[in-house]
């Protein structure tokens, strides 16, 4: 009953949410798109997981302590952890802001929502921070505003916990696919032999349930899922560069030979098929590894 309410409270945001998340879309993607590499790294490409999530539990836990430190009185140790919390929330923010570029629809209205209570809970920080600077012979005030502000960071810590379990976004799309060793006829329509496939063209063929991609590059038929691992997208209307599928929605990249991930938004390698022909005809099942 309490996450309807809380969930029907987010959404009412939508009417100033929207229009300001697509605002903050366009100039952080004019920002990140350019970067690269750097766009790489803050998404957690390296890490196999994404950044942003890893990094918001340091801040929360340092701020977290800052209130135990006001409490029992040591107001040095509890300045020098809101100044380390602020540093933290800082950087999470950055890798916060390289998934922004790539999140769509009701998700980025949520982000938005959430993106907007973690610039208030900063701005209440760095306050309380500026106050303690003074070194005020009455903490109470920017103890107080340390308090607002743990509440302000749990409020979006949930919203934020809602982009990722509640819409999925930077979650895997084959996280509960299964990796069945059954060879299944594979149905490629009016295309034929895999074989007679044009040379280095993504083509869409179905395995069972699953949607394959299948590429041809000579006698070599590479297979992969055909949705994205980021967010679904089909890599059938992608195209290669460099021995890899790029996805049509955000650019994600996929070694065509392996699935491993080569370029971000995706954190997540593409799930790999074999190919053969059985006495049936060709067939094909989930590559293990």
């Amino acid at each position: 009953m309490l996450g309807r309410m809380l969930t029907r409270l987010i959404d009412a945001q939508g009417a100033w949410a929207r229009p300001l998340g697509d605002f903050n879309h366009r100039w952080l993607a004019a920002l990140f798109r350019p970067l690269g590499p750097v766009k790489d790294l803050l998404h957690g490409r390296w890490l196999g997981h994404p950044l942003h999530a890893a990094a918001t539990d340091i801040p929360i836990g340092i701020l977290g302590l800052v209130i135990l430190l006001d409490v029992i009185n040591q107001p040095v140790a509890a300045d020098v952890a809101l100044l380390t919390g602020i540093l933290f929330m800082v950087l999470s923010a950055v890798s916060g802001a390289a998934d922004y570029v790539d999140t769509d629809g009701a998700a980025r209205v949520r982000a938005t929502v959430h993106a907007t209570v973690m610039v208030v809970t900063l701005v209440v920080y760095l306050l309380s921070l500026l106050i303690r600077a003074g070194s005020p012979a009455d903490r109470t005030l920017p103890v107080v505003l340390s308090i607002i502000g743990f509440l302000l960071i749990t409020v979006g810590a949930y919203v934020g916990g809602d982009v990722a379990y509640v819409l999925g976004n930077m979650v895997n799309r084959h996280a509960f696919r299964g990796s069945g060793q059954k060879w299944i006829k594979l149905e490629l329509g009016d295309l034929g032999d895999p074989l007679q496939l044009p040379e280095a063209t993504p083509v869409k063929a179905k395995l069972g349930i699953n949607n394959l991609l299948l590429v041809r590059q000579g006698e070599t038929i590479h297979a992969l899922h055909e949705q994205c691992a980021h967010a679904g997208g089909p890599l059938s209307e992608g195209r290669l560069v460099d021995g890899c599928i790029e996805c049509p929605w955000h650019g994600s990249r996929f070694d065509l030979a392996t699935g491993y991930a080569r370029r971000a938004p995706t954190v997540y390698d593409q799930p790999r098929y074999e190919i053969r022909r059985g006495e049936a005809g060709w067939e094909g099942r989930r590559a293990l590894g």
